[in-house]
């Protein structure tokens, strides 16, 4: 058995992850904020299709919760082997518009939250000399989109981040790489426009949006023993978007 904490796995990519790693034979430890039938409706997904796991609320930007949802799944299962840090939002809106709580919110939640997660679960981790970290980046990180500043921050901030844990951690048996996605068929992706989504294709050379998944696939790769000499990596999924 292998254990995986995927967080904000209620929706949108950390649901895929969820299920494709339940799939894998991960028990998956579904993380949510708020949502409690999105993630209840993920869990029975994975009950049904012959997986476990289980379903633990928390804000991930607060480092007593993370403390206590780490405490508790490594005192359920005896182990932690996967830490999937999805948990994330975005709030697009040019520097001179700059509002100080979106400032605060993404920093707490897309920054904070990696490194309280990250640091709780390696912790355990550590005693096993032996795990791995997928850290939850984007296109973004390198890829400049006018009114991302906060936003492109942050998962520059995720990128650097994964490189140095991973040069920290890798004499304890453990690996941390990033995934970047690009534009993924999420909740953001149904708000746009026709005419804005086009737009966005147009700019992307396999001329298709990518879907939960398209990285779901990746981090299950990522996380298996197959690809047990990649560490510090961030890889892009984002059909040529930033070419």
């Amino acid at each position: 058995m292998k254990v995986a904490i995927v967080t904000g796995a209620s929706r949108g990519i950390g649901r895929a992850c969820a299920i494709k790693l339940a799939s894998a034979g991960y028990t998956v430890v579904i993380n949510y904020a708020s949502n409690d039938a999105k993630a209840n409706e993920v869990l029975n997904i994975i009950k049904e299709n012959g997986g476990d796991g289980m379903l633990y609320k928390a804000n991930v930007a607060n480092y007593d919760e993370v403390k206590e949802m780490v405490k508790t799944v490594f005192d359920t299962y005896k182990q932690i082997d996967l830490l999937v840090n999805n948990a994330g939002i975005v709030r697009d809106e040019p520097l001179i518009g700059l509002n100080k709580e979106n400032l605060d919110m993404c920093f707490d939640l897309n920054v904070k939250g990696y490194f309280y997660c990250a640091k709780e679960v390696a912790l355990k981790m550590a005693r096993k000399r032996s795990g791995v970290i997928i850290n939850m980046s984007s296109v973004s990180g390198t890829f400049s989109l006018p009114g991302q500043t906060v936003y492109s921050a942050t998962k520059g901030a995720v990128n650097q981040f994964t490189r140095t844990l991973a040069k920290e951690m890798g004499s304890r048996g453990i690996r941390v790489n990033a995934v970047a996605p690009g534009f993924i068929e999420t909740d953001m992706i149904d708000t746009l426009s026709d005419e804005k989504k086009a737009e966005y294709l147009k700019n992307i050379p396999l001329r298709r949006f990518g879907n939960g998944d398209d990285i779901a696939n990746l981090v299950v790769a990522l996380a298996s023993d197959s690809m047990s000499y990649i560490t510090g990596q961030i890889i892009t999924l984002d059909g040529g978007l930033s070419l």
